[in-house]
C-alpha cells in the first residue's frame, strides 16, 4: 500500500542529528528518509517522491548550498521546499542560502515546535502551488485540444442552447423540394435547474422558427438501459407505431404526423428529426449521431474548462489568503484591491481582457509575505533598518512564487512593482515614471487606499474622505507625486466607486 504520509528527506552527515530529526518527525506522522551526505540526498530524490527536505549546510564533498542549488535547478524537483539547518547565522550565509534557492532556515539547536510549524507551513504552500500548476496544465491541455478540433470554438463562451439552434439549422429542411432533410425537429434539453425543456423547430415561409412546447408521457421511447448511456434510433412508417407509439401520439397534438424519424436519446439531450422526404437509413442516423456527439463533446469540454478555470481562480485566491494569514491585511482586502484596480483600468480605457485579469490577479500582490516571518509582519512600532530591508523583499519573493507562467505574468508584475513610486522613491528597484508597468501604477493607488481605510500597527483606520485627501493632497508619508498623474486623475473621478466597493466588501 502506498503511504499517504508526507515524506521528509533529512540530510546530515551526523547520525546523531538524523536520529534527533527522526524522533521529532515520526511521532508527528511524517515518513522520514535519511541521507548522510549531499550525493546520497540527490540520489534519494531521484529514487522516490519527496515532499520536503531538511538540509544541513556544513557537510563534506557537497555542502548544503550546492545540494540546494542543484535541487532548485532541476525542473522536476524545484518545487520541493528546502529548509536549511545551520549554525551559520551571518547575513552573508543567509543570503547565500537564499541565492541557492532555500525556502526557509532553521538554526541549531533546533526547536521541535518550530521545526513542525515550518514544515506544515511549507507543505501547505507546496500543496497550493501544486494545485495551481495542475490547474494550469489542465487549462492548457483542454484548450489546445479544443482548438485542434474546432478552430472557432471558444470554451468559455460556449452556449449549449445556441449551439443546438445552429445544429438544427444545419439539418432541417429549408425548402419544400429538399427530400434528404427532416421537415420538423423536436429537442429535449436538461436545463441548469435540472428540468426538461422541449422545443419544436421548423422553417415556415422561409423563416427559421423555434417554439417551446409541452411534451408529456413519452417514457417508452426515452427508456435507456443506463442513464449515462445514449440510444440511437431510426424508424420508417411501418416501424413508427411499434417503436415510438407514445411519442407519436403526443407529437400529433402539435399537428405533426410522424412518417419517419431519426432520434438521438440521452438523459441530457434528445433530438427527434421528423419526416424526411424519403425513407431514413442508418446513414441518416450516423449523420445525426455525429452532429450531436460533437455538440455534446463541446458542451462537456466547455464545462470541464469552466470548472478548471473556477479551480484556477479559487487556487489563486487561496494562495493569496495564505499569504495574508499572518498579515494585518486580512478579510476581504485582496478582493477589494482587485475591484479598485478594475474600476481604474476601465476608466483608463484599457481592454476588457486586461480589466478582468487585473481584477483577479491583483489579489496576489502581497503573496511574497509568505516568506516574511509572522513576528515581523505583526510587529508593533517601527521596524529596524534590517527588518525593513527584509520586509521590502516581499516584492521579490512574490514574483518568484508566482513564477513566469503565461497565465500569471500580470500577477508576477504586480507582486514586483506594487510598491514602486512615480518619483522613484519606491522599492524594490526604485523605478521611476514610465519605467513602472501600468499594473504597478494602478495597484499602487488601490493598495494605498485600502491600507488607509484599515487599522495598522502604525496608524488608525481613516474614513473615505480622509483617505482620499491623503492620496490626492498628501500627509508627508504619502504624497501625490508618488503616483502616476494620469492614474491619480482617474482615481479622483472614481472615488465614489471605491467607497461603494469598500462598504460592500468591508
Amino acid at each position: 500500500m502506498i503511504s499517504t504520509r508526507p515524506r521528509v528527506l533529512c540530510v546530515d552527515d551526523s547520525k546523531l542529528n538524523l536520529k534527533i530529526l527522526q524522533s521529532v518527525l515520526t511521532p508527528e506522522g511524517y515518513e522520514v528518509i535519511q541521507a548522510e551526505n549531499g550525493k546520497e540526498a540527490l540520489d534519494k530524490i531521484q529514487e522516490c517522491k519527496v515532499d520536503i527536505i531538511l538540509l544541513d549546510v556544513v557537510m563534506p564533498q557537497l555542502n548544503g548550498f550546492e545540494v540546494c542549488r542543484r535541487i532548485k535547478e532541476a525542473d522536476q524537483f524545484r518545487n520541493i521546499p528546502v529548509i536549511m539547518i545551520t549554525s551559520l547565522n551571518s547575513k552573508k550565509d543567509r543570503i547565500k542560502g537564499i541565492e541557492a534557492g532555500a525556502d526557509d532556515f532553521l538554526s541549531t539547536p533546533i526547536d521541535k515546535g518550530e521545526v513542525i510549524a515550518r514544515i506544515k507551513m511549507l507543505l501547505r504552500n507546496k500543496t497550493l502551488n501544486d494545485n495551481l500548476n495542475d490547474a494550469y496544465n489542465n487549462i492548457i491541455s483542454l484548450t489546445s485540444f479544443g482548438e485542434n478540433i474546432v478552430k472557432t470554438y471558444s470554451p468559455m463562451e460556449f452556449n449549449f442552447a445556441s449551439k443546438i439552434d445552429s445544429m438544427v439549422n444545419q439539418i432541417i429542411r429549408k425548402r419544400s423540394d429538399v427530400l434528404d432533410k427532416p421537415q420538423s425537429v423536436v429537442v429535449r434539453i436538461l436545463n441548469e435547474n435540472k428540468k426538461y425543456e422541449w422545443y419544436r423547430y421548423e422553417y415556415i415561409s422561409g423563416n427559421f422558427t423555434k417554439e417551446m412546447i409541452t411534451v408529456e408521457h413519452v417514457d417508452s421511447i426515452l427508456d435507456l438501459p443506463d442513464r449515462k448511456q445514449s440510444r440511437k434510433l431510426f424508424c420508417n412508417k411501418s416501424e413508427v407505431e411499434k417503436e415510438c407509439q407514445a411519442f407519436a401520439a403526443t407529437i400529433r397534438n402539435f399537428d405533426i404526423v410522424i412518417s419517419n424519424m431519426v432520434c438521438y436519446l440521452s438523459d441530457v439531450f434528445c433530438i427527434f428529426a421528423i419526416n424526411y422526404g424519403r425513407d431514413v437509413t442508418k446513414y441518416d442516423e450516423a449523420v445525426l449521431d455525429n452532429l450531436v456527439v460533437q455538440t455534446l463533446f463541446l458542451r462537456s469540454l466547455s464545462m470541464q474548462i469552466k470548472e478548471t478555470e473556477d479551480a484556477f481562480i479559487y487556487t489563486v485566491n487561496a494562495l493569496a489568503r495564505a499569504a495574508e494569514a499572518n498579515d494585518e491585511d486580512t478579510g476581504n482586502h485582496i478582493f477589494r484591491v482587485g475591484e479598485y484596480c478594475a474600476i481604474m483600468a476601465k476608466q483608463l480605457g484599457l481592454p476588457e481582457k486586461f480589466i478582468n485579469a487585473i481584477n483577479m490577479q491583483a489579489c496576489l500582490h502581497d503573496v511574497g509575505k509568505i516568506h516574511i516571518h509572522p513576528e515581523l509582519l505583526k510587529k508593533q512600532g517601527d521596524l529596524t533598518p534590517e527588518e525593513w530591508s527584509e520586509m521590502k523583499n516581499h516584492t521579490i519573493y512574490g514574483a518568484k512564487i508566482v513564477g513566469n507562467h503565461p497565465r500569471l505574468i500580470m500577477s508576477a508584475t504586480i507582486a514586483l512593482s506594487h510598491h514602486e513610486r512615480w518619483d522613484g522613491s519606491g522599492y524594490p528597484y526604485g523605478l521611476k515614471g514610465d519605467q513602472i508597468p501600468i499594473e504597478g501604477k494602478i495597484i499602487a493607488i488601490a493598495d494605498q487606499y485600502d491600507a488607509l481605510r484599515n487599522d495598522r500597527s502604525y496608524k488608525p483606520a481613516f474614513d473615505h474622505n480622509t483617505s482620499c485627501s491623503i492620496i490626492t493632497e498628501g500627509d508627508g508619508r504619502t504624497m501625490p507625486h508618488h503616483f502616476d498623474p494620469d492614474v491619480l486623475r482617474v482615481f479622483r473621478t472614481v472615488v465614489s466607486q471605491f467607497e461603494e466597493v469598500y462598504e460592500k466588501l468591508k
